[in-house]
Formats: C-alpha cells, sequence, structure tokens
C-alpha cells in the first residue's frame, strides 16, 4: 500500500500519472445526501473546485461515475438525478465523461461498482485504455472498480469508509486535493499529511449517508 505519510520510500513506480481521472460523485466530489434528487443540496466538497482546477490545467480530462440505485429502489427518477448532475456541473465545471448505474444490488448488472463496466465505459468513451485511467473514490467498491478494470484507484476516506477498505486500498490520500496531486506528479504537498490507518483522523464536517 502507498500511504501519504512519513514513512521510508517503498521500491515501487508510485502511481502513473493518467490521461482521464474518473471521480465518484456522492461523498468524493459533493458531500453525500442519499438518494438526492434537489439540485439546491448539492454542496460541493471544500477542495473539489482546487482539484478540478489543477487537473484540467494539467490537460487531464475528467469523468463521473456514479451509483445511483435510488432508481431501481424507486427513490429516484432519472430526471432529478440528471438536474442534480447538471447542478455539480454547474458548480464544479464540465466533465468530458459521465456514466451513470441505475441499478440496485441484487440486480447483477456488470455496472454498479464495484464491478468494472463505468470505468471500461467511460475510458472506451474517452478513447483510452482503462490502464490510462485512474478513479478517485471514497469507498472500498470505487478503488475495487478501477482495479477490476485495470484501471488505477484512490481512496479518500471519509467517516463511512470502513478501516478494512482503506487498509485494502493501494492508494489512500486525506483528501481530494492531495488525491489528484498524487496521480498528476506532484509529491510536494503530498508529504506528511495522512497519519497511519490505525489513527486516521476522518475529515471535519457532517456526517454523511451511506453509499447508493
Amino acid at each position: 500500500m502507498t500511504m501519504l505519510h512519513d514513512a521510508p520510500p517503498v521500491a515501487d513506480a508510485g502511481p502513473r500519472r493518467p490521461e482521464a481521472i474518473l471521480f465518484d460523485r456522492d461523498g468524493t466530489l459533493i458531500l453525500d445526501v442519499p438518494y438526492n434528487p434537489d439540485p439546491a443540496l448539492v454542496l460541493p466538497v471544500p477542495v473539489a473546485a482546487e482539484a478540478l482546477r489543477r487537473v484540467r490545467a494539467e490537460g487531464v480530462r475528467t469523468g463521473v461515475i456514479s451509483n445511483q440505485s435510488g432508481i431501481a429502489r424507486g427513490l429516484l427518477v432519472e430526471e432529478a438525478v440528471r438536474r442534480v448532475n447538471a447542478r455539480v456541473e454547474l458548480l464544479l465545471g464540465p466533465f468530458d465523461v459521465w456514466r451513470i448505474c441505475p441499478h440496485g444490488p441484487e440486480d447483477g448488472c456488470g455496472c454498479r461498482k464495484p464491478r468494472p463496466g463505468m470505468v471500461l465505459d467511460a475510458a472506451e468513451a474517452l478513447g483510452l485504455a482503462p490502464e490510462q485511467v485512474a478513479v478517485i473514490g471514497d469507498i472500498g467498491a470505487d478503488v475495487e472498480a478501477a482495479l477490476a478494470a485495470g484501471a488505477q484507484g484512490v481512496l479518500v476516506p471519509t467517516a463511512m469508509t470502513r478501516p478494512e477498505e482503506i487498509a485494502a486500498a493501494p492508494l489512500v490520500a486525506a483528501d481530494l486535493l492531495e488525491a489528484v496531486e498524487l496521480l498528476l506528479g506532484h509529491a510536494a504537498r503530498a508529504g506528511g499529511s495522512l497519519p497511519a490507518v490505525a489513527g486516521f483522523a476522518f475529515p471535519p464536517g457532517p456526517p454523511v449517508g451511506v453509499g447508493a
């Protein structure tokens, strides 16, 4: 595991600089309001705008991959999800690709994270191989989907991230800005900010809801 804390260097090549970064939506780009149909409730995480500015400034393309099982559960309609996504773009700028899984956990689809379908589909839409793509998310399913597709995965834990998900993630960052700087190769800010897993201090802010 590569951790962003004061530890001896490890004998690996580190993260590869991707051609595109795919972001989980709820809990990663915006605060997680479970099954949210209301664009007015969309609130970006504090460093999201700056993180995306840096990614776009370096010519790295961006996308969003999001489980939205509220559609399958009858708690959301697709139009409401589109309105919320439009609000995300209004606040954080346009993304090059969006992929949404509308299925529930029992539907057996290939797109719902931790399955790799959305990562593969987004990479294809961008004209990239999966290994040219990275995924940033807040739970283990995001990282698992990336690895299953052959992409890189970076975990940015929140209060909802389980300790075993943190321990299993190959790359862990303290916040979204640190995650993108790790992938872009900007190591200056990365050192010394993430404690060891056992003592991980979750970022401040209101509790977030469960994943979709």
